[in-house]
């Protein structure tokens, strides 16, 4: 993902999960497949240290992309221990995430729960 709209979008949307590597903001799409956006501050480090920080997540994501459930647009977010993380820990940490974030939506998703209810209908 690319469009600045498309992450604004999955801010707004507030489903996220996290430990001391990783953040995942998540939202479904309806593609099919699941795509993932990077943000990566200025804090983590100088530019060597942040494009090296987003070789090993995109490489991780490529690792494990069928691990992860499919039909998700997820931002990747490296947390506040992400310099001391190895390739493995993005790995485990993207799986996991990802599956506890899918489950929020789901429950978000389903009839009678309190975001379903907001929503007008139409």
């Amino acid at each position: 993902m690319r469009s600045g709209l498309d992450f604004e979008r999955i801010f707004a949307a507030k489903q996220k999960a996290a430990n001391g590597k990783l953040v995942v903001f998540a939202l479904r799409n309806q593609l099919g497949w699941t795509r993932i956006g990077l943000s990566i501050s200025r804090r983590h480090g100088n530019s060597v240290v942040r494009h090296r920080l987003r070789r090993l997540l995109r490489e991780a994501y490529r690792l494990e992309q069928f691990q992860i459930p499919e039909g998700l647009d997820l931002i990747l977010i490296p947390g506040r221990d992400a310099r001391t993380a190895t390739q493995q820990d993005f790995r485990n940490a993207i799986t996991s995430l990802a599956r506890r974030v899918s489950a929020q939506l789901a429950t978000a998703d389903a009839p009678g729960s309190a975001a379903a209810k907001s929503e007008p209908s139409s």
